[in-house]
């Protein structure tokens, strides 16, 4: 495994951008690493310009598409792939509400096109086994669990009940993997994460578009009453899960990945306002003008069909892999502020477009 090559989808994106360095620096991994990524507006390629001049001989960035058969065939000839991790994905639930047909064609036509490459460089001809130990991980969501009461968790045995058009086809996408596993006996492995925060989040999402709301002293939005419960997870934490299902896990096999911290919405915007409070007081912020970080909170009209609670239960990775998280959301959050406030140019680039102009100057796109 540390000495094969890896072909990484989506490894400009958040997670993916974040596992691509944690393998490279955590895990003595000593393979080359091509990373597929279509650069839509969440993908940024300076969220690895640091790998990229470390690793220069060893790390290979191509622009292009999951959806698109030959580019992924070719890729896996040339880089001689015998592991492929599958993170690209359209991601955002309130984007595929006013918009699905990204996802369906990303999520699932993507996935579908990234099987069949895998089969037929694998698989030599028709019935014959790979021989060396190629894996194709499928990195998915909890979402596809459907919503839960107050008590209970998913596990990996919890019927799919998918209810946005995004983790519909997220779900779609789980099912494929495990067909290919069945009918052609492709090896692969499924992760189902929780919500993950932390370093090169596009700030969209809720942790990060908090702290940057909040240090320019705009509004904080909470949809409907805030109580929506979701389980957190630090992303290195969940690129330490993906690198232990990689060197472990069972072929055909799914395995939940959770931060064990069960918060609600609204409790998880007062946390990142005690956190940046700590880190830079209020009264030293004049975007503020007076107020504090808490006096931001403003309550806004719910999503459609927002899932009221997701829980995961992760004893088997744990039981099985030996993984369970490092960082309780406290220190993981504390470290995600201190990572947002020591990178201004970062976050001036990507909320500015800057980085979009880069982008169609070196890739055309």
């Amino acid at each position: 495994m540390k000495n094969t090559n890896m072909l990484v989808t989506g490894g400009a994106g958040f997670i993916g951008s974040n596992f691509i360095r944690y393998v490279f620096e955590k895990t003595g991994f000593k393979g080359r690493v091509a990373n597929l990524d279509k650069l839509t507006y969440a993908g940024n390629p300076e969220n690895l310009a640091d790998v990229q001049l470390k690793y220069k001989r060893r790390y290979t960035f191509v622009k292009g598409d999951v959806c698109d058969y030959k580019t992924v065939a070719a890729l896996m000839k040339r880089h001689k792939i015998c592991t492929l991790v599958h993170f690209a994905a359209e991601s955002h639930v309130d984007r595929s509400i006013f918009g699905p047909g990204d996802f369906i064609e990303t999520n699932i036509h993507g996935t579908f096109s990234l099987l069949e490459a895998a089969r037929n460089f694998w698989f030599a001809s028709p019935g014959r086994q790979p021989t060396p130990p190629f894996r194709f991980h499928h990195v998915s969501t909890d979402e596809v669990y459907g919503s839960l009461g107050k008590t209970g968790k998913f596990k990996e045995t919890t019927p799919y009940a998918p209810r946005s058009p995004y983790s519909a086809s997220k779900a779609s996408s789980d099912h494929l993997v495990r067909a290919y596993s069945h009918t052609y006996g492709l090896p692969v492995t499924i992760s189902n994460c929780s919500n993950n925060y932390g370093p090169f989040h596009f700030p969209e999402k809720l942790v990060p578009l908090v702290i940057l709301n909040a240090l320019e002293g705009k509004p904080l939005p909470v949809y409907g009453d805030g109580l929506q419960v979701r389980d957190w997870l630090y992303v290195e934490d969940h690129c330490a899960a993906i690198w232990k299902i990689l060197r472990k896990g069972r072929d055909g096999e799914t395995y939940n990945v959770g931060g064990n911290c069960e918060m609600k919405n609204i409790d998880v915007v007062k946390g990142i306002c005690r956190a940046l409070e700590r880190a830079v007081p209020a009264r030293q912020n004049k975007a503020l003008k007076g107020k504090n970080y808490a006096d931001l909170i403003t309550y806004v009209k719910d999503r459609a069909g927002h899932d009221r609670r997701y829980a995961i239960d992760f004893y088997k990775i744990k039981k099985e892999l030996g993984w369970q998280p490092s960082l309780r959301f406290a220190g993981g959050l504390a470290k995600t502020v201190d990572w947002y406030l020591a990178n201004p140019e970062w976050v001036k680039n990507v909320k500015s477009g800057a980085y979009r102009r880069w982008i169609r100057k070196n890739y055309g796109g």
